[in-house]
This record gives C-alpha cells, structure tokens and sequence, in this order.
C-alpha cells in the first residue's frame, strides 16, 4: 500500500489580475517521494511552488500538509512545520559566512523536530571548505548549494526545489541528483521544478506537465515523452 500522502493541493487557482497563473491545480505527494513540475515557462511551476511555500495565498481551493490546510499561512511558519524550498535566484545573507547562513536558517527554521547538525550537514554537501567564506564571495553553483543548505537546515519534511540544477555542470548535476535521490531515501517528499529533462529524469519517481496553469499529464517521465498532449506543449508552438 502507498504512504498516505503529505502533501495534497486540491483544485489550487491563484489569479493575478486577469490573469490565471493557476487553474484549478492538483497534486499528491507522498513521503519519500519525488514529483517532478515540468512545462513551458510561465506555465505556473514556480508560482504552484510559491503558494504551497506560503509566499501567496491560493485564491481557490486547498493545500493541505499533514491532514492541516495550511493554503495563506506565511513562508516562516510553514517552515516551522516542516515545509522549506530553494529558489531559483538564491539570496544568501551576503555578508554572513557559508556557515553563519546555515546556522541562522537551523536556529529560527526547525520548529519542534530535533536541530540539524550543521557541521554534518556542511560536509554532507561539500560546503565545509567553504564554511568560512562570505557567501557574497561564493560563485553561483557554490550559492545553490547553500540555498539547499539552508533549506535542509529546517529539518524539512517537505522540500520544494526551484531549478536547482541550472548553472551546474554535468559533475555537479550527477551529484546533486544523487543527494535529492538520498533524500527520498531517508523519507523526504520532493516536489521539484526543473527545465533539465536529463536531471528530471535521474530524480523523480513521476512527473506532472503543466501548461497555462493546468495539469495535461501525471505519470513517469517516459511516459510523458510520448503522450500526444505534451508533445504538443513541447513541440508544437503552445504556449503557458
């Protein structure tokens, strides 16, 4: 039998002005499962992202984490409870130290589940070198990675990843790949947003394609190459 889902978004519209960024959005994600967003820019990835992190409201409809609607609760309180997401433009504490950033995020993020070990977590991802540094000083994958460190710092029982693995090289992607991957081993739900069709495909256990704020298809990435509607979207000048 399948987990009990930790995350469902029920009929989710969010409007801005006339326009429908989202239209009538649904999805489920279960614990140590990774979902995958993907579809054409401005098809509403990042703004499903945005209202289940809290930074909008929904307009319509109902994000429910662990059986609680938490639809308009704001981003430092679901944090708290367990939700927490990187961005696709990190902005670090610029002039704070690789490890001060990570040890801020840990100190006010976690809530009531036990503090990270943030040494650990430092060397688990590389940035214990750099843990002395300035994150102003650091380049942009270094600053991604960080951006994922502060977000694990919160203990997050649900970890929404914006295009995490645009600018990495392909070393880089392999190894972030395998660290989400670890992180759905250890029971993490994923939802992750990427235009990086190689990277979508190591991470996620299935896929939802969005166009002009809808779902037109939920199931495995091979799958989705050949579903009609997709390909579509992907190749036939639609736009979202």
């Amino acid at each position: 039998m399948s987990p009990e889902p930790l995350l469902r978004v029920e009929q989710v519209m969010k409007r801005f002005g006339g326009f429908r960024a989202l239209d009538g959005i649904s999805l489920y994600l279960a614990p140590g499962e990774v979902l995958g967003l993907v579809g054409p820019n401005g098809s509403g990835k990042t703004t499903c992202i945005n209202v289940i992190s809290g930074l909008y409201p929904p307009d319509e409809g109902r994000v429910v984490f662990d059986g609680v609607s938490i639809g308009g609760r704001p981003a430092h309180l679901l944090a708290r409870r367990g939700i927490n997401r990187t961005f696709q433009s990190p902005k670090p504490f610029l002039s704070l130290t690789v490890r001060e950033n990570v040890a801020v995020a840990a100190t006010y993020g976690h809530g009531d589940r036990p503090p990270v070990d943030v040494p650990a977590l430092l060397g688990s991802l590389e940035l214990d070198r750099l843990a002395d540094r300035p994150a102003g000083d650091l380049n942009s994958a270094q600053q991604k990675t960080l951006d994922l460190a502060r977000a694990l710092a919160t203990a997050p029982r649900l970890l929404l990843v914006d295009e995490l693995a645009a600018g990495l090289n392909p070393v880089e992607l392999g190894r972030m790949a395998t660290r989400l991957r670890a992180l759905a081993l250890g029971g993490m739900a994923l939802l992750v947003v990427e235009h990086l069709m190689g990277f979508i495909d190591q991470v996620t256990d299935r896929v939802i394609v969005m166009n002009a704020g809808r779902e037109i298809f939920e199931g495995t990435l091979r799958s989705a190459t050949q579903d009609p509607d997709v390909i579509r979207v992907f190749l036939g000048g639609a736009h979202g």
